[in-house]
C-alpha cells in the first residue's frame, strides 16, 4: 500500500462524523433560508397590444423600461392569444427585428447596424407558448427601443385576440445579493484554501492520498467557480465577464466529475498510476463534455453580440445533434462511475481505512446529488432532459433560493471534504512517532519485538478507539 499523509477522516469517531453532516446540512439550509426570504431573481414589465385586423401587419414600437448595469441582460418575449382557447396549431411565423439604443441626447442609433429576420415555430395547445423575440446578453444603453412586425399572422386559421410583449431583466436587488453572495464564498473559500494548504505543508506531496491531492486541484477551482471578477460585469460593457463567468463553472464542474472517477478507480489502484491507462481514458470523456458546454456557450454567446435574435436551439441545425452527443458521452460517464464504485466497494469492503474512505465519499456525494437533481427538478420541472437541454429564461428561478441553495451546495460540500481530508493537528508527530524505530520500540519488551505485538496484529479500527485501549492497559499495567 502506497505511504500516506494522515487524515482527519481516520480519527473521527461515530458522534463526529454524525455532527459533519448536522453541519454539513446546517450551512447548506441557512442558505436556503435566506434565498427563499431573498428577492426574485427575474423583473418583468408587461406591455399589453390591443389588435384588430388592420394593425397586424404594423410593427410594434416597444421600448425598454430605464436599465442599470444592474439589470445584467435584457429579454423581450411576446405570447399570442387567440380568440379560442382549445386550438391545437404549430405554424412557422417569420418575425423582423429592429433593436435600437437610447443615447442621453435621446438619438437611437442601430445596434449592430441591420434588420434582423427570424423565424419562430408558435406553438398553441389551449394556450401559445412564449415566443423569445430578442436577448442582449449584456447592456450598453439606458434603454432600447425594438421593432417588431410579424408577416404571417394574417394566414393563421384563427383570429389573434392579443400580442403580449413581456421584458425580462435581472433584478437589481437580486444582482446586488449575488454580489456579496458571491464575495462571502470567494473569501471562505480562500481560507479553507490556504488553511488545507497549511495543514499539508509538512508532508511531502508523494505521501498525499488521492484525494488530499485532488483538494489541492478543486480548492482553487472552486474560487473561480464563485468568480472574484464577477463585479467587472457591472464596471465593463462587455461580453466577456460573462464569457469568463461560464468558463469558470464549466471547467470546475468538469474537475468535479474527473475528481469522482480518479478517486474510486484511484483508491483501489494504488501504487503508480499511469498515465496512458488511468488518466487518458477519464480526461477524455470528461473532455467530451466540457468541450460540448464550452462550444454552446461561446457559440450562443458570440452570435447574439452580433445577433440578438439569434438562439442557437431555434436557428442551429446542428443543435439536436449536439444534444444527442452530450446526452451519450454523460451517459457513458454515468455508466463507469458506477462501474468504477461497484468495483470498488466489493473489492475494498474488508479493508477498514479504505473502506472509511469509500464510505464517507460516496455518502457525502451521494446527498449532494440527490439534493441537486432535487433543485434541478423544482428549477425545470418533468422537461429537464427535452426542451432545457441548456437553462432558458423560460424556466428562470422563481427566487434567489435556488440559486444560492446550488451555489452553496457545492461550496459547502468541497469545504466538508476538506475538513476530512486534512491531517489533524498531531498527526504528524503520530507519523514520525510511528515510522521511526527507535522510537516505536522503546516501549516494546524483547517479546514484542521478536515475535510482534497484539497491536500489529489487530485489523485496523478508529484511531481514537485503539489509542484510548492500549492507554488503558498501559495504565493499568
Amino acid at each position: 500500500m502506497e505511504p500516506l499523509a494522515p487524515m482527519r477522516l481516520y480519527t473521527l469517531s461515530k458522534r463526529h462524523f454524525v455532527l459533519v453532516f448536522v453541519v454539513f446540512f446546517v450551512c447548506f439550509g441557512l442558505t436556503v433560508f435566506i434565498g427563499i426570504a431573498g428577492p426574485n431573481v427575474i423583473e418583468t414589465s408587461v406591455a399589453r397590444t390591443d389588435l384588430n385586423n388592420s394593425l397586424k401587419l404594423k410593427p410594434f414600437n416597444l421600448s425598454s423600461p430605464p436599465l442599470s448595469t444592474y439589470n445584467q441582460q435584457l429579454w423581450l418575449t411576446c405570447v399570442v392569444e387567440l380568440d379560442q382557447h382549445d386550438v391545437s396549431l404549430k405554424k412557422n411565423v417569420t418575425m423582423t427585428v429592429k433593436v435600437l439604443g437610447v443615447v442621453k441626447d435621446g438619438s437611437t442609433p442601430y445596434v449592430n447596424n441591420q434588420v434582423h429576420n427570424r423565424t419562430r415555430l408558435l406553438s398553441c395547445a389551449q394556450k401559445c407558448s412564449e415566443i423569445i423575440v430578442a436577448h442582449l446578453g449584456y447592456l450598453n444603453y439606458t434603454q432600447y427601443n425594438i421593432f417588431v412586425s410579424f408577416e404571417d399572422l394574417n394566414k393563421l386559421t384563427y383570429t389573434i385576440q392579443n400580442i403580449t410583449f413581456t421584458w425580462k431583466t435581472y433584478n437589481p436587488t437580486f444582482s446586488q445579493v449575488e454580489i456579496w453572495f458571491r464575495f462571502v464564498f470567494v473569501v471562505l473559500t480562500f481560507m479553507v484554501t490556504c488553511l488545507f494548504a497549511h495543514s499539508l505543508r509538512k508532508f511531502s506531496m508523494r505521501d498525499w492520498g488521492i484525494e488530499q491531492k485532488w483538494m489541492s486541484i478543486l480548492l482553487p477551482l472552486l474560487l473561480l467557480y464563485n468568480d472574484p471578477f464577477f463585479p467587472l460585469s457591472f464596471l465593463v460593457n462587455s461580453w466577456f465577464p460573462g464569457m469568463l463567468d461560464d468558463l469558470f463553472q464549466s471547467l470546475f464542474l468538469c474537475a468535479l466529475l474527473l475528481f469522482w472517477l480518479c478517486v474510486y478507480h484511484g483508491i483501489r489502484v494504488q501504487g503508480e498510476r499511469k498515465c496512458l491507462t488511468f488518466y487518458l481514458p477519464k480526461f477524455f470523456i470528461v473532455g467530451l463534455l466540457w468541450l460540448a458546454s464550452v462550444t454552446l456557450g461561446i457559440w450562443q454567446t458570440v452570435n447574439e453580440v452580433h445577433d440578438p435574435t439569434y438562439q442557437y436551439r431555434v436557428d442551429t441545425g446542428n443543435f439536436q445533434g449536439m444534444k444527442i452527443f452530450f446526452l451519450v458521452v454523460a451517459t457513458t460517464y454515468v455508466l463507469y462511475l458506477l462501474f468504477l464504485i461497484v468495483r470498488a466497494c466489493s473489492e475494498l469492503r474488508n479493508m477498514p481505512y479504505v473502506d472509511l474512505r469509500l464510505k464517507f465519499l460516496t455518502a457525502l456525494t451521494f446527498v449532494v446529488l440527490v439534493i441537486s437533481i432535487v433543485i434541478l427538478y423544482l428549477r425545470f420541472g418533468a422537461q429537464v432532459l427535452q426542451d432545457n437541454f441548456v437553462a432558458e429564461l423560460s424556466t428562470h428561478y422563481q427566487n434567489s433560493a435556488e440559486f444560492l441553495s446550488f451555489y452553496g451546495l457545492l461550496n459547502f460540500y468541497l469545504y466538508t471534504l476538506a475538513f476530512v481530508y486534512s491531517p489533524s493537528k498531531n498527526a504528524l508527530y503520530e507519523s514520525q512517532l510511528k515510522d521511526n524505530p527507535a522510537f516505536s520500540m522503546l516501549n516494546d519488551s524483547d517479546d514484542d519485538v521478536i515475535y510482534g505485538s497484539d497491536y500489529e496484529e489487530m485489523p485496523l479500527q478508529n484511531g481514537q478507539a485503539i489509542r484510548a485501549k492500549y492507554k488503558e492497559e498501559s495504565d493499568s499495567d
